[in-house]
């Protein structure tokens, strides 16, 4: 029998279509589901548009992390309509302060072997677990919820050996912005980062989390390490160990790819302004002042995670100029640090305490001031991201956050030992904690007579035309490499609580880079118009409004370089054709204004070839590529997936 590694079996035990090749596109059965308020919304809309009665997945739950702020009734309508959704479909709901999202999931639900979707980015986080965790668009989440295959093409695998163990100072952040240093924002893309070797055992469930959380910096399907004796330590302190299996690579196993970090030589590292890929040691950027520290996100949500800042902190002051932000990750989280008695040494030392959730992460609230340094333990740092458009936001560790809140400058954290005789923290995670198992409720067995409560701010999804066989019009923007979905549909106590409101969140479409994009896309609407990008266009959070908004304003296609997994799905789902140079120096060819043509779309995309586009403006003629599987030719030529599900039936 064939030697297998972790993620083989993972995607073994769950393939329902396709096979193991790199490349091909194949079909897998998913035992839970994930949705957050920011995304959740549309996944509830969805399922009312395709008349579901009720769920048939394990686990589904829907938590409320990210739309925190109720500056007026929008978010608070949205929690109401979120509650009683999730009764109706038979989702569990987790309730404003209850924490974020994965963290929670992995305290209630997680369990090795079993496979994860959520309309969250960072869903892999649960790949810390020997799950198969990946994000993706709400509508995909919404059909694996009733049941159906979720469509993704093979990944490679990358085997990442860890040997050694972490120096003092060093943390599981500084792990994954390795890998985000060696390979930068894209290097995970069209892959499975698994992790193995001895340095692995040393991490716990929550380090691992950490890693696999920002797995989604690096553009990869998800993050896999192994179940052994340390996730079994973690189900036992949740009280569920009954949950655990162990599952581990076969001894002989092999890899696509290859990648070795050795725990013992890292150093304290940061990602400066503005990209997580942008990382360099602490010590090259030490010195700067900095104004703003926040730590807790789903980048770095474990109890240790605090405790440490806490202990460093004990009997001291933060600096003056400094505003220390403590984002507990969960209520249990919050429960433990009170009774331990750590939130007292935060408090004292002068530290802002927040709610339990996402918070400033996602831009809701605690923005910096402008032109201002605040590191963050977060996983992203995109321009603007944090709600100060001309923001100096950096990543970082728990150890090298603290360590700058108390001396007002970038610090390396192990000049804390030198400088200030400050000795390392030792924290091992306790055996016994207060759990809170009862702020995750529960649907009833039969929610067929709940009614849902709309508010004004819920509006339901617009329609969407099928996909025309010529299309014309303009390119309303050109865009350089790497642009996120922040940068396309933005984040932010200002834009978020339109989640459910397409009409509205529209008008901020692309606003962060040219703010007339609304009024020019409104005047071509009904007749189309066109985007053009380069490299990895749409990283970052799976957010479907970055997809969904564009249609809605009339955005037919989109020419890049390349894409971003998650966002070319959701253009795709939302009838927007994706289409990919063939010749990468064409893209200099085409200046925004100019009027693009495209014809006989239906049989190209039938017959898989490329299409030849005209430049009208230039009179000039180029060739894009569009590789897509059956599936998604399907879906694309009935204007999107929903469209699709509704005239095969399929709900």
């Amino acid at each position: 029998m064939t030697a297998k590694n972790v993620a083989q079996k993972l995607i073994e035990s769950h393939l329902i279509s396709g096979t193991m090749s790199p490349g091909e596109e194949i079909g897998l059965k998913i035992d839970q589901t994930l949705t957050q308020d920011a995304t959740g919304t549309m996944v509830m809309l969805e399922l009312d548009a395709m008349g579901v009665k009720k769920v048939k997945t394990e686990v589904s739950a829907q938590y409320v992390d990210h739309n925190l702020v109720q500056n007026d009734f929008k978010n608070a309508d949205d929690h109401i309509f979120l509650q009683t959704s999730a009764a109706k479909y038979g989702i569990w709901f987790s309730p404003p302060g209850g924490g974020v999202s994965h963290p929670v999931h992995m305290e209630r639900f997680g369990s090795p072997g079993k496979s994860l979707l959520g309309s969250d980015s960072h869903t892999c986080a649960a790949g810390s677990m020997g799950m198969l965790a990946i994000g993706s668009g709400g509508l995909e989440v919404a059909l694996a919820a009733i049941g159906r295959p979720f469509y993704v093409k093979m990944p490679k695998i990358l085997g990442v050996k860890l040997t050694g163990k972490m120096p003092r100072w060093v943390s599981a952040k500084d792990i994954i912005l390795e890998m985000l240093r060696r390979h930068n924002v894209d290097g995970g893309v069209g892959k499975i980062i698994e992790y193995y070797g001895p340095g692995v055992k040393t991490l716990t469930a929550m380090d691992r989390h950490v890693i696999a959380n920002m797995g989604a910096e690096l553009g990869a399907t998800t993050s896999v390490f192994p179940s052994d004796h340390q996730t079994l330590a973690f189900l036992k302190q949740q009280k569920r160990g009954k949950d655990w299996r162990e599952l581990v690579a076969d001894p002989k196993a092999s890899y696509d790819l290859h990648d070795t970090i050795d725990l013992d030589r890292l150093v304290p590292l940061i990602a400066c302004p503005s990209s997580p890929g942008n990382v360099v040691p602490v010590k090259e950027v030490a010195g700067k002042e900095v104004f703003q520290v926040m730590i807790g996100s789903s980048a770095n949500p474990g109890l240790r995670d605090f405790v440490v800042p806490a202990l460093v902190l004990k009997k001291r002051k933060i600096h003056p100029r400094v505003s220390l932000d403590i984002n507990p990750s969960s209520r249990q989280i919050l429960e433990n640090l009170t009774e331990s008695g750590h939130l007292l040494l935060l408090v004292q030392a002068g530290a802002r305490i927040h709610q339990a959730g996402c918070n400033g992460c996602i831009g809701m609230g605690q923005a910096p001031a402008t032109e201002k340094v605040s590191l963050r333990t977060v996983p992203r740092n995109f321009p603007g991201r944090s709600g100060t458009k001309e923001d100096m936001v950096y990543l970082c560790s728990p150890e090298t956050a603290i360590a700058s809140a108390l001396t007002g400058v970038i610090t390396d954290p192990r000049d804390l030992e030198k400088k200030l005789r400050i000795s390392y923290p030792r924290y091992k995670d306790p055996k016994k904690i207060i759990l809170n198992m009862e702020m995750v409720y529960p649907p009833p067995k039969d929610g067929s007579s709940v009614k849902v409560i709309r508010g004004p701010n819920i509006q339901p999804l617009p329609k969407f035309d099928p996909l025309a066989d010529k299309l014309q019009g303009p390119v309303l923007l050109k865009l350089e490499n790497n642009i996120s979905t922040d940068e396309i549909s933005p984040a932010g106590s200002k834009v978020l609580p339109f989640r459910s409101n397409i009409p509205e969140i529209s008008k901020f479409t692309f606003s962060q880079v040219d703010e007339s994009f609304y009024k020019r896309a409104m005047h071509y609407q009904k007749s189309g118009s066109f985007i053009v990008a380069g490299s990895n266009y749409g990283q970052g959070s799976s957010r479907e409004h970055a997809a969904l908004a564009p249609s809605f304003l009339g955005i037919r296609s989109v020419f890049a370089k390349s894409y971003a997994r998650i966002h070319r799905s959701n253009l795709i789902n939302f009838g927007i054709l994706p289409l990919i140079f063939a010749n990468e120096a064409d893209w200099k060819k085409i200046d925004q204004e100019d009027v693009l043509i495209l014809e006989g779309i239906h049989e190209t995309i039938r017959k898989g070839a490329d299409f030849t586009v005209l430049n009208q403006t230039k009179n000039q003629k180029f060739v894009m590529k569009c590789p897509l599987t059956p599936h998604e030719r399907s879906v694309l030529l009935e204007g999107g997936l929903i469209n699709y599900m509704v005239k095969n039936h399929i709900a």
